[in-house]
């Protein structure tokens, strides 16, 4: 059950709508549900706003399958997936409302949200090549209730692409700035930015780069206030930050 169900649910015993035996038994699910293999957390979206997101490289499809059902038996109607592989999805696809994306490796279910944050996401990659990161982590951000606008390959390697895009860097609520090799990207946006700047290294690069090793090291030691760092590849941990960051004037 998410937020707003609950609200609706008290509402209706509050105005005699709904008798509070019949709350007590929509409310009276366990918070964990124990699968062997997993113990899901069924009032996450309650306590968070969102629901627990299934990691799904180290799980079988079967096991995906098995935690969606249980899910989905609790109430939790939207979940998304991410680290998703092709063939896994292939497995998954017969699921009502399963939607696979290739580029991200993600999968949600359930209807769509509206978008309802305070602002817009903006996403910025230093190249093509960090596209799949960044979509994780717009896929995520859309999820979760976002208004997302996508500025991909605008690099250091040619700045004049990301300075003729300064308006939409100034409207911006949050950004993430998504690169590989030197990772220098996060901290020009920071530079020019009045808003929270979140990076995301990433393991594109040649050799010396340590697989984004030398891009998460350059945006840790950026000189631009208000630049934060997540993990390599982490798309999906910056945006969760950024829709936090995007909802805080809702609460």
């Amino acid at each position: 059950m998410e937020r707003d169900e609950l609200r609706a649910l008290l509402e209706s015993v509050a105005e005699g709508r709904l008798s509070a035996d019949d709350a007590f038994m929509s409310l009276r699910l366990d918070p964990i549900k124990e699968l062997g293999y997993a113990n899901i957390d069924t009032h996450r979206s309650l306590r968070q706003g969102a629901a627990e997101v299934v990691f799904g490289e180290p799980k079988t499809a079967q096991q995906i399958r098995g935690i969606l059902e249980a899910m989905a038996q609790s109430g939790q109607k939207r979940v998304l997936i991410t680290r998703l592989s092709e063939d896994k999805a292939e497995e998954l696809c017969d699921i009502e409302g399963f939607c696979y994306d290739k580029t991200s490796r993600t999968a949600m279910t359930g209807p769509c949200k509206k978008a309802d944050g305070i602002g817009k996401i903006v996403i910025a990659t230093g190249g093509t090549g960090d596209i799949p990161v960044a979509e994780e982590a717009a896929k995520t951000a859309e999820f979760l209730g976002n208004e997302v606008e996508r500025l991909y390959d605008v690099g250091v390697a040619g700045i004049h692409r990301l300075l003729s895009h300064a308006d939409m860097i100034m409207r911006a609520s949050v950004i993430i700035a998504v690169a590989g090799m030197e990772g220098a990207l996060a901290s020009v946006v920071g530079g020019l930015a009045d808003c929270p700047v979140i990076a995301v290294p990433t393991s594109v690069g040649y050799g010396a780069s340590f697989g984004g090793v030398s891009a998460l090291l350059s945006m840790l030691n950026s000189c631009a206030s208000g630049v934060s760092v997540v993990n390599i590849d982490n798309g999906f941990g910056a945006a969760f930050q950024a829709s936090m960051i995007n909802h805080i004037g809702r609460k």
